[in-house]
């Protein structure tokens, strides 16, 4: 099982890092799941999901991890960023299907200013994708 999260982690830290939102789409598993402000149900999907993080990536500035816990095909990854001006630290809690893809995200987010910003960045552009706006 190591094997398949560190592949992942090595292709996961490879896309983020560049801010890569296509090369993020195929880490996801098809029914894949995330939890994340400012939604209290999770959302489904791949092309949701990915759409999401795509948001969250061009948003949150400076994005940065800094450590990582893994128990089979659990993980824990901490990271740091801004939004506007306002630093923030999260844990992305992801849990590996057994073809080495996202199953479930669940995004935890800190100090609520900086997650309230985070918010009003993403949520509109969120709400009109969900409505089929572009």
């Amino acid at each position: 099982m190591p094997d398949t999260a560190d592949r992942f982690l090595d292709a996961w830290h490879e896309a983020v890092a560049a801010r890569d939102t296509a090369s993020l789409e195929p880490l996801l598993a098809e029914a894949v799941s995330i939890g994340a402000p400012p939604y209290w149900q999770k959302l489904e999907g791949r092309p949701l999901v990915h759409f999401l993080l795509g948001l969250i990536l061009e948003t949150i500035e400076n994005f940065t991890y800094h450590r990582e816990w893994v128990d089979g095909r659990e993980l824990a990854l901490e990271f740091t960023g801004s939004v506007d001006g306002l630093d923030l630290q999260g844990i992305d809690l992801i849990t590996l299907g057994a073809d080495g893809r996202i199953a479930n995200l669940d995004v935890l987010i800190r100090p609520a200013n900086a997650v309230s910003a985070l918010i009003a960045r993403v949520a509109p552009r969120m709400q009109k994708h969900l409505a089929g706006e572009r």
